[in-house]
């Protein structure tokens, strides 16, 4: 009887340890079919976060305060106006940044492309064919009557993809070494930011093909405190 059930034990095991190896070969099989977790809904970029992303950097910026405590940075305005609010295609800002002693001036002007993935914010960077024709666009809106998609040269690789942290703060950057440039002798830049509901820090550097800095700040990204909003 005690060999009996015995066996009627081993049995019982070996018929839970098959199964148990059919569960297991199951869920590789599906592991191996989708390596990549599937976001869960909470995960996912939502339309809310775009339109607070879009309204933290719509407006006018500074670098004033960091300028004063620091004599390695310059004081440099930077402002940001929403363009073309009917597009579906995500949302526009045109961009212009200035030292503030020349403000007529601009060193840099843009037009920023804001829209959502699934894992990710992009802000798609252009530049402006004859830009000039367009400084002082965000405070007089008529300037920018005349521009179109066709006055824009899309900056290939130079997209920032900005995701959401657990503080509510916008972080990203451009990816790798994909955003090419010539300036000062570079060979590609980079940009880091973090974007606060009142101010955006921004770090741009431009790197030689050995990977040495070129131009753009040392110490650290130039911090932008909010002035207004647009």
């Amino acid at each position: 009887m005690e060999s009996r059930g015995r066996r009627k034990l081993d049995e019982l095991v070996l018929d839970r340890m098959k199964l148990l190896s059919a569960k297991l070969l199951i869920l590789a099989t599906v592991l191996a079919l989708f390596p990549f977790p599937v976001l869960s809904q909470s995960n996912k970029v939502r339309n809310k976060d775009v339109k607070q992303l879009v309204k933290s950097m719509a407006g006018e910026f500074s670098s004033e305060d960091q300028a004063k405590a620091d004599p390695a940075f310059f004081h440099i305005k930077l402002r940001m106006r929403p363009i073309w609010k009917k597009k579906k295609d995500g949302h526009w800002l045109y961009v212009e940044q200035a030292a503030a002693e020349s403000e007529d001036k601009p060193y840099r002007q843009r037009i920023y492309n804001v829209y959502k993935t699934d894992t990710a914010i992009v802000s798609k960077v252009y530049e402006i064919k004859d830009p000039a024709k367009y400084v002082g666009g965000w405070k007089d809106g008529s300037l920018l009557d005349a521009l179109a998609l066709t006055s824009l040269i899309d900056r290939q690789g130079c997209a920032i993809f900005l995701t959401k942290n657990a503080e509510g703060v916008f972080v990203g950057s451009t990816p790798g070494k994909e955003c090419l440039s010539t300036l000062r002798g570079a060979a590609y830049a980079t940009s880091e930011v973090q974007i606060f509901a009142d101010r955006i820090d921004s770090w741009d550097r431009g790197w030689d093909k050995d990977d040495k800095q070129v131009w753009g700040a040392v110490k650290g990204g130039y911090v932008f405190k909010k002035l207004l909003n647009y």
